[in-house]
């Protein structure tokens, strides 16, 4: 594979340039909450000021064709892996509340090699990755510190509460911090920063949960845009732009105004790391990644903009999964330069362990590649891979899927009723058409069928019991009081996973009868039994 050649070139690079002594570079993730394509500056935006990630653009790389899965929980899990987060049981839904699922125990995150590597790691925002069992929690999965949030839509403003119950820890002790959102875990950020152990590198990941909804801001902030207006233009989806028409006729007031207010309080909530790194000398051997977890929310009560982009979150046309995103690292990274090759959340591992010359400790085999050479170097990297994504939100039911590499991109409307399913074909030539306007499915038959087989093999690869998009509980469920308490801890578990029903011996067979149903066995690939594999 191309990627993996880059791969092994760049770590005997990393090697001899010394890259593994003790001035490795510190890393700080940044992850916007569906931020939207035209409401950053450097693209071009001029309703929102966003100052600081300009400056990182300007400073560092622009990620051109960066990738994320439609929603939430699947980036995130894609992010911390490496791994394609539908085999991983996470891609059509988020982890809800009343879910008790996470990422699987045997799944290795990135912040446990970097903290094998000698790092000091801290994680400082909105988790949702698990929050049932202690195994889940970000303190078990190489994060050293954790303050923050386990759910997402913990509103802006205290109690910070999911459900009713409250959702605000350090380590797993609730607290009860007073202030803005985004400004408390720049605060807390920063703090970590100045208190770290000088003679160590660092490694750093701030989720926000700007500018996600409930959207709320400081009353300056929504002062500063209360006037401006609402022009953007149809989003070309089914789904957003019957959200928008459904809005004007219910005469509900549009969510522009407070959707800017909440990006601008993030943007200068990144200024005062930025300022941090600077103030404490760090910046110019500090790589800075910024991203969205997905395509800004541009349906009615969201109020992103993804424009040219077609679509938005939840959806996998091009605005629900190509995403803002830029990376600095003055040492190393081209002032003003542009990487132009796909890159998607799971690259995100191995990038940053190739540039910070660590050993990237998985037992499993990573689904991303490494990018480091075309950030760094201005490379072209081919993609001689197919990417997927799928998504199942908001209508259960309802699946977007997509195949795509250099050249073609299929996207599968899917609309699951109790006796069959309705599909609607789009084909793309991104590199020709990248705001997806003429859909040639018609004209190229083959290519339909072939990446429908495509999505349709990889699809098998979703556990059974994986995650699907649920709105609400089941009938009777509570919520606990504070969510701090809720993971049952490590010494209250069995030590291994469960087994489930079947009795013993028969789960292979059972596993490959199932088929495109999903896998018993997780990890198993498919057809892996039939094809003379051994699933265990």
């Amino acid at each position: 594979m191309i990627r993996s050649t880059l791969l092994a070139i760049g770590m005997v690079a990393a090697i001899a340039t010394g890259a593994q002594a003790t001035d490795r570079p510190n890393v700080v993730i940044f992850l916007a909450d569906d931020l939207g394509w035209n409401d950053v500056g450097f693209h071009g935006g001029d309703q929102i000021e966003t100052p600081s990630l300009d400056r990182l653009a300007r400073e560092g790389a622009e990620l051109n064709r960066f990738y994320t899965t439609p929603i939430c929980s699947p980036t995130r899990a894609a992010l911390m892996t490496g791994r394609d987060p539908l085999r991983l049981g996470v891609a059509y839904g988020v982890i809800m509340p009343w879910h008790t699922n996470g990422i699987h125990p045997d799944e290795h995150f990135m912040p446990e090699s970097f903290r094998a590597a000698g790092y000091q790691t801290a994680m400082v925002g909105k988790w949702h990755l698990g929050h049932a069992q202690q195994t889940y929690h970000p303190n078990q999965r190489g994060f050293e510190h954790f303050y923050g949030h386990l759910h997402t839509e913990v509103g802006f403003f205290p109690p910070f509460a999911n459900q009713g119950g409250k959702d605000f820890q350090r380590n797993g002790e609730s607290i009860s911090d007073e202030g803005y959102e985004s400004f408390l875990l720049a605060d807390e950020a920063s703090r970590w920063i100045q208190e770290r152990d000088p003679g160590k590198p660092f490694f750093l990941y701030v989720p926000f949960i700007a500018p996600h909804t409930p959207l709320d801001a400081p009353e300056d902030l929504k002062a500063k845009y209360a006037d401006i207006p609402d022009k953007r233009e149809p989003a070309r989806s089914r789904q957003t732009d019957f959200s928008r028409r459904m809005r004007k006729l219910s005469l509900m007031p549009s969510a522009r105004p407070m959707y800017a207010a909440v990006v601008d309080g993030m943007d200068q909530a990144i200024g005062r790391v930025l300022d941090t790194l600077d103030r404490e000398g760090l910046a110019e051997n500090t790589i800075v990644l910024f991203f969205s977890d997905n395509g800004g929310a541009a349906y009615a009560t969201g109020g992103a903009d993804n424009i040219p982009l077609r679509g938005g979150k939840g959806e996998t046309f091009e605005g629900g999964i190509r995403v803002v995103a830029a990376m600095r690292w003055p040492a190393q990274i081209e002032a003003g330069s542009k990487m132009t090759s796909i890159m998607s959340a799971m690259d995100v591992f191995p990038t940053l362990a190739e540039a910070a010359g660590i050993q990237a400790r998985n037992e499993k085999k990573l689904d991303g590649g490494s990018l480091w050479a075309a950030i760094a170097n201005g490379d072209e990297v081919p993609r001689d891979e197919l990417l997927f994504f799928a998504s199942e939100t908001p209508i259960s039911g309802q699946f977007n899927l997509t195949a795509f590499d250099d050249e073609w991109k299929l996207v599968q409307d899917v609309r699951q009723g109790l006796l069959g399913a309705d599909v609607t074909n789009h084909l793309f030539r991104i590199a020709d058409d990248p705001n997806e306007y003429n859909n040639l499915a018609e004209q190229h038959p083959e290519q339909v069928e072939r990446l429908a087989k495509a999505i349709h093999q990889w699809r098998h690869m979703h556990p059974m019991s994986g995650t699907r998009h649920q709105l609400v509980p089941p009938p009777g469920w509570r919520a606990p009081l504070d969510w701090a308490t809720y993971p049952v801890p490590i010494e209250d578990l069995q030590e291994t996973s469960a087994p489930g029903m079947p009795p013993e011996g028969t789960l292979p067979v059972l596993d490959w009868q199932h088929g495109e149903a999903g896998r018993l066995i997780y990890d198993c690939e498919p057809f892996a039994i039939l094809g003379g594999g051994l699933c265990k």
